[in-house]
């Protein structure tokens, strides 16, 4: 049988970690308070005290900082990687034109006189199906990119609504996309202030 003893030093235990919770709670919410103050107006009125207080009790344990932090990096590499498809399109792009420049130019000095104005228009005309094939090769890739950062919202959405995040939810309403981003952007900050406060009280 457990001595009374045991029990009560249990339980001291549990009430100063409970304490330390609330504490750290409170901090979090003022700071989130604090935070909010930079925001634009519409927004300051949709973030209650009741979402902020639900925040800071996600943010307790510092899982969600970790969360946020490895979407962050994966929303960049994809960036990242998106940018450089459509750099890496540009330049094939870039490389045929000139290619069929050349070959224009190469086959008018071979070309008779009296046949320049049928090679010129037939010339003109294989130049204007190029251009049309860059321009939708060009929308084909920029339409991939919309789609592929559009997957990452949600992918992101989802992944902080599983965390218990308030405030997170699929969703492609502008305004509320406009709430998510701010909320990201009030967890970034005060993770940074966190890593700062550790830094200056190791």
């Amino acid at each position: 049988m457990a001595r009374p003893g045991g029990y009560e030093a249990a339980e001291q235990q549990r009430q100063q970690v409970l304490s330390r919770q609330q504490e750290r709670h409170y901090r979090l919410l003022a700071e989130l308070q604090a935070l909010v103050k930079a925001l634009p107006s519409a927004c300051q009125q949709r973030l209650s005290y009741t979402t902020l207080s639900e925040l800071a009790l996600a943010l307790l344990d510092g899982t969600v900082f970790e969360i946020v932090q490895g979407l962050l990096e994966i929303q960049h590499l994809t960036e990242k990687n998106l940018y450089s498809q459509r750099r890496q399109l540009h330049s094939e792009h870039r490389g045929l034109k000139q290619e069929l420049f050349h070959r224009h130019k190469e086959a008018q000095q071979c070309c008779r006189p009296h046949n320049l104005p049928l090679l010129r228009a037939a010339q003109q005309r294989e130049m204007e199906a190029m251009e049309q094939q860059i321009r939708e090769e060009q929308r084909m890739m920029d339409e991939k990119i919309v789609l592929e950062l559009d997957q990452k919202v949600i992918d992101q959405q989802s992944t902080l609504e599983k965390a218990g995040v308030s405030g997170f939810y699929i969703t492609t309403n502008p305004q509320e996309l406009t709430l998510q981003m701010n909320l990201l952007e009030l967890i970034r900050k005060l993770q940074q202030k966190e890593a700062e406060a550790e830094k200056a009280f190791p």
